[in-house]
C-alpha cells in the first residue's frame, strides 16, 4: 500500500481541506492511503472522518507555540522514524520549504507543492508570508496548483499542473424536497434567502458581505442571509451586524456538515472576496443551480454555468451587488445540473488522475 502525507494546517472546515476530503472518499483506498501532519494540537473538523477511513493523524505544535527550531527537531525525528513517505503532499506554501528541506534531507524523493490562493493578506502577516513562500519552488519536486492564477503567484515561470478543485456533483445536485426541508427548519419559507459559506478571515470580505445585504432588506425587509463558517472575525462580524440593526435578518449557522443541503435552502450565493485559488464552494453552489455573484478578483476558471457574473467589490459597486441579488429572471434550478456536471471540476476526472500521478511516482 502506498501511504501519502498530506502536509496541512489542520483538518478544519475549509476549502482546501474540502479539496483533500473528496479525493480521500472516492480514491481507492486498498491501495492509496492518506495520512496528515496537522500543525495544532486540538482537533478538527474532519479528524474523525479521516480515522474512520484508516488515515493517522501527526500532530506538531508549530502553530501554537511558534518556535521554529523544536519544529525543524521534530520534523527531523519524524521523516527519520517513518521512512514508509515516499511522497508528501504539502498544502501549506509558508512553512513548506522548511517541511521540504528537512524531508529531502531524509531521503523523501517525491515532493509535491500545492497552491491553493492567488495572493496573500494586504498586511504584514501577508507580507511575511509572500516572503516564506519563495523558495518553496525551488525544492519541491512537483509543483500543483488550484488555478493557473494559484500557479503563477506561487511557482512564478516555473512548470505546474493545474489540479482543478473537484467535488462529487452529484452530491450538490437540485433537490426540490431538500429546499423544502432546509426552509423549513431555518424558519425560511417564503424569503429571499442570500447565502454565504467561507472562513470568518479577513480574506473573505464579509464586511462588504453584509454592507450589500444591508441595501437588499431596504426594498425586501423580509430578506434572510446566511452565513456559514467560523475564524477569528466571526464576533467581530456579529457586532458589526449588531450594531446596524439587522441581526433578525442574519443568521450565523457556524460550521456546517452538511453543506449540500444547504446550498439548496439558498436563492443567491455571494464571494466578494479578495482573493481565491479557486474557491470550492464557488463549485458547490454552481452546481446547486445557485444564481452565483463572485469578486471580480476571483479567477474567472471558477465560471461553468451562465447564472454566474463577476462584480467588482470597491463601494460603489454595492449598487450593483444589490440589484443582482433582487432583479434576476426566473429559472428552473433542476435543468442547470446537466448543464455543468461534465465539467472538469466532477471528482470522478480528479481521482483518477491522482490516484495514477501516486501510483507512478510511488517507486522514485
Amino acid at each position: 500500500m502506498i501511504r501519502v502525507l498530506q502536509i496541512v494546517p489542520n483538518m478544519q472546515a475549509g476549502g482546501l481541506e474540502n479539496f483533500i476530503m473528496n479525493i480521500y472518499r472516492k480514491i481507492d483506498r486498498e491501495s492509496i492511503q492518506f495520512d496528515f501532519l496537522v500543525h495544532y494540537k486540538e482537533r478538527k473538523h474532519f479528524d474523525d472522518e479521516i480515522e474512520k477511513l484508516g488515515g493517522k493523524i501527526y500532530r506538531m505544535t508549530l502553530r501554537d507555540d511558534n518556535n521554529i527550531f523544536k519544529y525543524m527537531a521534530d520534523l527531523n525525528s519524524f521523516y527519520k522514524e517513518h521512512p514508509e513517505y515516499k511522497i508528501i503532499h504539502c498544502h501549506m506554501s509558508s512553512i513548506g520549504f522548511i517541511n521540504f528541506f528537512i524531508a529531502k534531507k531524509n531521503g523523501v524523493k517525491v515532493r509535491i507543492a500545492h497552491s491553493h490562493n492567488s495572493n496573500t493578506e494586504k498586511n504584514i502577516k501577508g507580507f511575511i508570508k509572500s516572503v516564506l513562500i519563495k523558495p518553496l519552488k525551488y525544492i519541491s519536486t512537483h509543483n500543483f496548483a488550484c488555478s493557473s492564477e494559484a500557479g503563477k503567484f506561487l511557482f512564478g515561470k516555473r512548470q505546474f499542473e493545474v489540479i482543478p478543485n473537484a467535488i462529487d456533483m452529484e452530491l450538490y445536485r437540485f433537490n426540490s424536497e431538500t429546499r423544502k426541508q432546509e426552509r423549513e427548519r431555518l424558519n425560511i419559507e417564503n424569503k429571499l434567502v442570500v447565502g454565504h459559506i467561507g472562513r470568518f478571515e479577513l480574506q473573505k470580505n464579509h464586511k462588504y458581505i453584509i454592507d450589500v445585504f444591508k441595501e437588499v432588506i431596504k426594498v425586501d425587509e423580509s430578506a434572510v442571509l446566511l452565513l456559514a463558517g467560523d475564524g477569528s472575525l466571526i464576533e467581530k462580524i456579529k457586532l458589526y451586524v449588531k450594531k446596524i440593526n439587522i441581526e433578525s435578518n442574519v443568521k450565523f449557522l457556524g460550521v456546517v456538515k452538511d453543506a449540500n443541503k444547504l446550498y439548496q435552502a439558498m436563492d443567491c450565493f455571494i464571494l466578494p472576496s479578495f482573493f481565491e485559488g479557486l474557491p470550492v464552494v464557488g463549485i458547490e453552489a454552481q452546481v446547486s443551480g445557485l444564481r452565483c455573484l463572485f469578486s471580480s478578483a476571483i479567477t474567472k476558471e471558477v465560471k461553468i454555468s451562465q447564472l454566474t457574473k463577476f462584480l467588482g467589490i470597491k463601494k460603489k459597486n454595492i449598487e450593483e451587488w444589490k440589484e443582482n441579488i433582487l432583479n434576476f429572471e426566473k429559472y428552473d434550478r433542476e435543468n442547470i445540473y446537466d448543464a455543468v456536471k461534465d465539467s472538469k471540476y466532477n471528482i470522478k476526472t480528479m481521482v483518477s488522475f491522482i490516484q495514477n500521478f501516486y501510483t507512478t511516482n510511488s517507486d522514485k
